[in-house]
């Protein structure tokens, strides 16, 4: 017989489980649609997605933030690698770990593919307007976040954040380069 504690975490795990997988679902197809134009697939763009925030990085440093085992990272970056979108290299001091660093071609279509991203044709941000109406701004997701610190820890999450922060502070820059050029065009 299981206890009442028991009965609340099976609940909550399957609960979790259940909103994830439904959630995954929808990232996934939103995800796949909005790289389809540039051959990518979803680890493809994400090994990119890390190799430009990250300014390069080790495959292990890539399997680890783009959560995927050490042989995804590597045969997808090699993929990468065939396309010129990336290289690899060894660093002098250190030949045990193989790094990526983003070609001029693999930048660019990071920022090609920013540029391309498309709010109308997105499910889950089309999901989220409702509460972004409500409250004045998209969720937090402050417990959903908690989860993954506590899961994959404060190195994930600080690379989470920093990629972020980083993709805001270019995009408010673009804006602001792109203000400053129609002014200068209308005068």
């Amino acid at each position: 017989m299981k206890n009442e504690n028991t009965i609340e975490a099976l609940v909550f795990a399957q609960k979790l489980a259940q909103l994830s997988k439904a959630l995954w679902k929808a990232a996934e197809k939103d995800w796949q649609q909005w790289i389809k134009p540039y051959d990518l697939n979803i680890n493809e763009h994400h090994i990119l997605w890390i190799a430009y925030h990250l300014n390069g990085a080790s495959i292990s440093d890539v399997a680890k933030f783009g959560v995927m085992h050490v042989s995804t990272a590597f045969n997808f970056s090699k993929k990468l690698e065939e396309r010129g979108l990336l290289t690899f290299s060894k660093k002098v001091d250190d030949k045990r770990n193989t790094y990526i660093q983003l070609t001029e071609a693999g930048k660019k279509i990071v920022l090609d593919i920013l540029n391309d991203f498309n709010p109308k044709s997105n499910t889950l941000l089309q999901g989220t307007l409702p509460l972004k109406e409500l409250y004045g701004k998209f969720p937090d997701i402050l417990e959903l976040t908690a989860i993954i610190r506590n899961i994959y820890g404060d190195d994930f999450m600080d690379i989470f954040h920093k990629s972020f922060h980083n993709l805001e502070q270019q995009l408010i820059e673009q804006e602001i380069k792109e203000r400053e050029d129609f002014k200068e065009e209308a005068i």
